[in-house]
C-alpha cells in the first residue's frame, strides 16, 4: 500500500504539533514507520488520506463497538447540534444517560460525567482519599489510568517503598503516596498493605488489563483484592474505561461476578465523543461537591452532544439481548483461526482473549503481568504490525495494546483477518 499523501501530512503535522500527534501511542514510535491519516470510517472500516481501506482492530481504542459512524448515534449527535453544543448548565439529557447507566451497571446508585478516562480515575482516587481519609493508593504495572500524576510512577526498590516519577513533571511528594504491585499477584499486594498499614485509600486496577496487551485476572485474584479491601478499609476503584459497556452490559463487575467501591467509564459510555465517568454507591458520592467537601468540576462535562452519542449507544447495548454474546463469538473465531494460522508457520506465540478484547504476544509463555508482556518479541511484533498493514489490516501499533473487536465486523472481515495473518506468518 502507498501512503504518500500520509507521510506528507505526518511532516506537516511535526511542525506545529509535538511529535506529530495529540496522543503519542499515534506516532508509531513502537513500530517504525510513519502513522497513517484517517480520512474517514464506516462500519468495520478505516479509509485514510491516500485512499486505502483497513480493517480496524483499534475502533478508536474501544468506543466503536458497534461500527464506525452508526447511524443513531450520529443523528442523535446531529440532532443535538442544532440546537447548541454547550451551555455549561444542566440539560435533561444528563439525568437521562445517568439513569440509564446506573439501571445497567450492578453497585452502583449514582455517577458523574467527565470529559476523558483520565479524569474519571483522577477524581476517582481524589474521591476515595477524601471518602476514606487516607493519601496512599495501590496501583498495578502496567495498568494505564491516564496521565495524572498519581498513574506516571514507575517501581520502587521493594514492597514496602514508593515508587519513583517515570514522567518529568511528577513531584517525588506525588510518588511517595503510589504504591506498585505486580497484577496477577495477591501476596505482592498483602505485602504493601502490610508495610502501609492504615494508609492505603484505595486499589485501583483494570478489571482485564488492556494497556500491557488483553490481560485477564487469574483466577481468585479480583476476589482476594476485594477480599483485602474489605479487611483494611480500602475501597477498591475498577477503571472500566475500557471494559465497561463492553464486557457486559454492567461491565466487568456483571461478567466477573466483583463488586467495586468506585467505578470509573469512558470510551463506550460516551459513543466515541469525549466523555467519562465515575460512580458509586450514595454513601461514597454524596462526598462530591455540592454534596460534600470533596470537590470536582468541568465546564464541558455533561456536554449535550456528548450526552447525546453516549446515550444512543448505551440505548442500542441494552435493547440488543444478543450483542455481547455475538462479540465474545466473532473474537473467540478470530483467536481460533489466528492461532492455528500461527502453529501451522510455526510462530511461537500467545494469544489472551476476553469477551471483545484480545492480543496476541509472541513470546511462548503465559502472559499474566507486565513482566511477561515484555518477554515478546518486540521485532516480530514491528514486522508483524507492518505486514498486517499491507495487507489491509490496522492493529494498534504497539505491542502493549489489546485489539478491539466491533460487531460491524462480519465472518468475511475475520476470515480475511485470519488469512493475512497467515501471509504475514510466512515472512516472520
Amino acid at each position: 500500500m502507498v501512503y504518500k499523501r500520509s507521510s506528507a501530512l505526518f511532516a506537516e503535522a511535526e511542525k506545529v504539533i509535538p511529535g506529530g500527534v495529540n496522543s503519542p501511542v499515534r506516532a508509531f514510535k513502537g513500530v517504525g514507520g510513519t502513522p497513517i491519516f484517517v480520512k474517514e470510517a464506516k462500519g468495520a472500516y478505516l479509509y485514510d488520506e491516500d485512499d486505502n481501506r483497513l480493517i480496524d482492530y483499534i475502533n478508536s481504542w474501544g468506543p466503536m463497538i458497534l461500527g464506525h459512524a452508526y447511524e443513531p448515534v450520529v443523528n442523535s449527535v446531529i440532532d443535538k447540534a442544532k440546537k447548541g453544543t454547550s451551555f455549561g448548565m444542566p440539560t435533561e439529557i444528563e439525568t437521562e444517560i445517568a439513569q440509564l447507566a446506573v439501571s445497567m451497571v450492578p453497585n452502583i446508585d449514582k455517577i458523574r460525567f467527565v470529559n476523558s478516562g483520565t479524569e474519571a480515575c483522577m477524581s476517582a482516587v481524589r474521591l476515595a482519599r477524601g471518602f476514606t481519609g487516607k493519601d496512599k493508593i495501590i496501583k498495578f504495572a502496567g495498568c494505564y489510568h491516564g496521565h495524572s500524576d498519581s498513574f506516571l510512577i514507575q517501581a520502587g526498590s521493594g514492597a514496602s517503598t514508593f515508587g519513583t516519577p517515570n514522567s518529568p513533571g511528577v513531584t517525588q511528594g506525588t510518588a511517595k503516596d503510589t504504591l506498585l504491585a505486580k497484577y496477577n499477584d495477591i501476596e505482592n499486594v498483602k505485602e504493601i498493605i502490610e508495610a502501609n498499614k492504615d494508609e492505603i485509600a484505595c486499589i485501583i486496577i483494570e478489571p482485564v488489563a488492556g494497556n500491557m496487551g488483553c490481560i485477564p485476572p487469574k483466577s481468585g485474584f479480583l476476589e482476594g483484592l476485594r477480599k483485602l479491601c474489605d479487611e483494611h478499609q480500602v475501597l477498591l476503584i475498577l477503571d472500566e474505561v475500557m471494559t465497561g459497556f463492553r464486557l457486559a452490559k454492567g461491565g466487568a463487575q456483571e461478567l466477573l461476578g466483583i463488586q467495586a467501591d468506585i467505578v470509573c467509564f469512558g470510551k463506550v459510555i460516551g459513543g466515541g465523543l469525549p466523555v467519562g465517568a465515575f460512580a458509586a454507591r450514595n454513601e461514597i458520592m454524596n462526598h462530591l461537591a455540592p454534596l460534600g467537601p470533596v470537590y470536582q468540576a468541568g465546564t464541558l462535562s455533561g456536554n449535550p452532544l456528548a450526552m447525546a452519542a453516549g446515550l444512543a449507544m448505551l440505548t442500542e447495548l441494552n435493547n440488543d439481548s444478543d450483542i455481547f454474546k455475538r462479540l465474545a463469538e466473532k473474537t473467540e473465531y478470530l483467536h481460533k483461526g489466528i492461532a492455528e494460522v500461527l502453529n501451522i508457520n510455526n510462530i511461537v506465540h500467545t494469544i489472551n482473549r476476553t469477551g471483545s478484547m484480545i492480543s496476541v504476544h509472541f513470546d511462548e509463555g503465559a502472559v499474566v503481568d507486565f513482566d511477561t508482556a515484555s518477554n515478546g518479541n518486540n521485532d516480530t511484533f514491528k514486522k508483524f504490525f507492518h505486514g498486517m498493514l499491507n495487507q489491509g489490516v490496522y492493529i494498534a501499533p504497539s505491542a502493549f495494546e489489546t485489539w478491539f473487536i466491533t460487531d460491524a465486523l462480519t465472518y468475511d472481515d475475520l476470515d480475511f483477518t485470519i488469512n493475512a495473518v497467515n501471509d504475514v506468518a510466512k515472512s516472520l
